[in-house]
Parts: structure tokens; C-alpha cells; sequence
């Protein structure tokens, strides 16, 4: 077998792609989509009837009214949306408005009428998991979801009390970022060598992961936004992995062998879980710099991608 078919039988494999030739072509369980991915969907020329479409939507719809753009782009989100669930057999992630990262009523609100929008185009609850960034309004918007039923995936986590605290709002996925992390690590120590095995992103995710299985939570752990083969190879064996098309291709060109480095049977840890009130989670997240940058530049490049798209559906409407 290729190495990701390896990946396969050992890790839940997502693909981090709004594009829909790529997932047909790598077939994996789940799919998670963003802002700067449906971006890019939205600038390929099989993807303009889908924009029109949305136009003409949020136009039958009160295109006089307040949020015009915003149904316009919600409805092109659904749309590609409902087509990756009806090629993946698992779930897809949808993320909630990046702007509305601080106000958890607002993301509640927001995540339930993306769920209605999907019912209404036929596709259930359970096919869905929506992206809340890992801020604590959106970890409590998330825990108030999931007690609702509504399955929430909570993206731009960057250190361990964003992954604890997600844990303890018993949220059903984390999207560690680990090609993000190794990213300011080379930028602000670029004398430093990182390798597959010592890189802090990896490291990162291993360590949420092995915490998560020693006290026994069910919150998936996926690490996300790879910058190399190297390391997905690392993190061979964690619950979920989600991969871009050209990573995905360089494992499926690949027939060496992969070997698998987590494993969840870890022990059991004797000492009782960490705690973190909302005051302990914005401390320690204020002393991790990497991470506090790290997340207010996601939420400010997803709010700009989303900002782009807006743009890019005015134009197509003028």
C-alpha cells in the first residue's frame, strides 16, 4: 500500500480542500472547508453557476434587506457544502463567521441557521460539524451547541488550555494547527533546526492527543494545516488528520512504509485533569505569544477572506 492508504487504516483521513475533484479523487471519510478555501472555490470557473445561484437565492430572498452578502455567501457555503456531503461518507466542517469569533450569542445563533440552511437543502445535522474558532466565547458557544445536538469542530487552537478547555465543554473535534505553529517558530527563531520529529506544532498535537486519551475524553483530536509530508508522518495514528490535495498526492505517490507513532491506549494518568476557569484560559493563552498571535491572525485572515468573497458576490451582482 501507498502511504496513504496507510494514513487510512490508521487515522480518520479528512481533506482540507473546497474542491471537489480532489475529494472525489483521494476519497476521504470527512471534509473540512474555510474562508480562504471557499475563497478559492468561489474564484474557479465550475464553481461560478454556484455563486449566480446564491446571488439570485439571497435576491428572491429580500436583497433590499440588511445582509444581502452575507445570505449571498451563506448560501454558496451550504451549496458547497451539500456536494462534499454527498461524496464524503462522513462529515463536513463549516465555519461560523471569523468576525463573530468574540460573541458567543451571535455564534450560536449563526451556527443554528447554518444548520437550518443545510436541513433545508437535505442534508442532516449529523453529516455536519460546525467551525467555531477557539477563542472562550466561541468554546462556550460550542458547549452550549453541543448540548443542543449540534457537533462542533474548534478551529485556530494553537496550546494546550484551548484543548483543555474544549475537552471540558465536551466539544466533539479540536483542529490543532500545526503547519501554523512551525510557521512562527521559523519566523521568530530562524536559526533554530526543525526537524519532523522535533517540531513544535507536532509536538503540540501529541501532547493534546496523549492528555485527551490518558483521562479519557471523547473530543476528537485532528491536527491540521500541515506544511509538509514530514509532519503527517509524525502524527501517524491520531484520531483524524486533515490534509490538503497536494499532501494528500505526495502520500499516495509514495510506497514507502509509514509507521504509526500515536497510539491511544496511553496510561491512564493518576493525577486528576487540568482545570481552567475563563480567567485561568485567557492568562495562560496571554502568556503563550505564539498562540495568542497565532489565533488573532487567523481570525483576522478568515474575517478578510470573508470580507474577499463578499466582495467578489457584490461584483457579480452589480
Amino acid at each position: 500500500m501507498n502511504k496513504l492508504d496507510q494514513l487510512k487504516a490508521m487515522t480518520t483521513v479528512v481533506a482540507d480542500t473546497g474542491d471537489i475533484g480532489s475529494i472525489r479523487r483521494y476519497q476521504p471519510v470527512d471534509a473540512t472547508t474555510n474562508p480562504t478555501l471557499l475563497l478559492k472555490a468561489a474564484q474557479q470557473p465550475d464553481c461560478q453557476p454556484k455563486l449566480k445561484e446564491a446571488i439570485k437565492w439571497a435576491s428572491d430572498n429580500g436583497r433590499a434587506g440588511e445582509g444581502f452578502l452575507q445570505k449571498c455567501t451563506e448560501k454558496f457555503t451550504i451549496s458547497i457544502g451539500k456536494d462534499i456531503s454527498q461524496i464524503v461518507p462522513g462529515r463536513v466542517s463549516t465555519e461560523v463567521d471569523a468576525r463573530l469569533s468574540f460573541d458567543t450569542q451571535a455564534l450560536i445563533d449563526k451556527a443554528r441557521q447554518l444548520i437550518d440552511h443545510y436541513a433545508e437543502a437535505g442534508v442532516s445535522s449529523d453529516r455536519i460539524l460546525i467551525k467555531l474558532a477557539s477563542t472562550w466565547e466561541g468554546i462556550r458557544a460550542a458547549e452550549v451547541l453541543e448540548k443542543s445536538g449540534i457537533q462542533c469542530n474548534l478551529t485556530l487552537l494553537f496550546c494546550f488550555v484551548q484543548a483543555v478547555a474544549c475537552a471540558d465543554a465536551g466539544v466533539t473535534l479540536i483542529s490543532p494547527f500545526v503547519g501554523r505553529i512551525y510557521d512562527w517558530y521559523q519566523k521568530n527563531f530562524p536559526d533554530q533546526l526543525i526537524t519532523s520529529q522535533n517540531d513544535p506544532g507536532v509536538k503540540s498535537v501529541r501532547e493534546i492527543y496523549q492528555y485527551y486519551k490518558a483521562h479519557g475524553y471523547q473530543t476528537i483530536v485532528m491536527g491540521a494545516s500541515f506544511r509538509n509530508v514530514g509532519q503527517i508522518e509524525e502524527l501517524a495514528g491520531c484520531d483524524n488528520l486533515t490534509v490538503s490535495p497536494d499532501l494528500l498526492e505526495i502520500l499516495a505517490a509514495d510506497e514507502g512504509v509509514l509507521e504509526r507513532k500515536l497510539f491511544p491506549d496511553v496510561t491512564r494518568a493518576t493525577d486528576s485533569p487540568v482545570q481552567t476557569d475563563e480567567k485561568g484560559f485567557r492568562w495562560q493563552l496571554n502568556e503563550d505569544p505564539m498562540a495568542t498571535e497565532k489565533l488573532a491572525e487567523g481570525i483576522r485572515s478568515f474575517a478578510l477572506n470573508q470580507l474577499q468573497l463578499e466582495e467578489l458576490v457584490q461584483q457579480m451582482a452589480s
